[in-house]
């Protein structure tokens, strides 16, 4: 990790698509910062994302607008909204849905950073476990 100071300049990086099934913006995910990675998600109106599970990452979604139902290991299907946290441990199931007329916007800060190889579809599988990495 860098020992100097910098500005990372992410609000500036294109949204895209994935095939979670929202769009991500990638505002800070350096292999030069490994303890953190920050996205912003949006999940567009009547759309919510695939099943799926982090290894070895914590992820918490901060909601910035909109609201949203999410559903992450043994919770019950939970609304949620601005300035709510959402903490989903490794190896957690996950999915968040989006069931108003307007978009869905939480950032993302994922502990360590986040690597493609620690994300697991399990989107239409029976597995409902959570597995735990740490």
């Amino acid at each position: 990790m860098s020992r100097d100071a910098r500005i990372v300049r992410g609000s500036r990086a294109p949204e895209a698509p994935i095939a979670e099934n929202c769009f991500i913006v990638e505002w800070s995910n350096s292999a030069d910062d490994p303890a953190l990675s920050i996205a912003r998600a949006r999940v567009a109106p009547g759309e919510t994302t695939r099943w799926h599970r982090l290894h070895g990452i914590t992820e918490r979604y901060l909601v910035l607008s909109g609201r949203g139902r999410v559903e992450a290991g043994g919770l019950p299907p939970t609304e949620v909204g601005p300035g709510d946290v959402v903490i989903i441990p490794p190896g957690c199931r996950q999915r968040i849905s989006n069931r108003e007329p307007v978009d869905l916007v939480f950032v993302a800060l994922c502990t360590p950073r986040f690597t493609p190889d620690a994300y697991e579809d399990i989107e239409g599988t029976q597995d409902t476990r959570n597995i735990e990495d740490g």
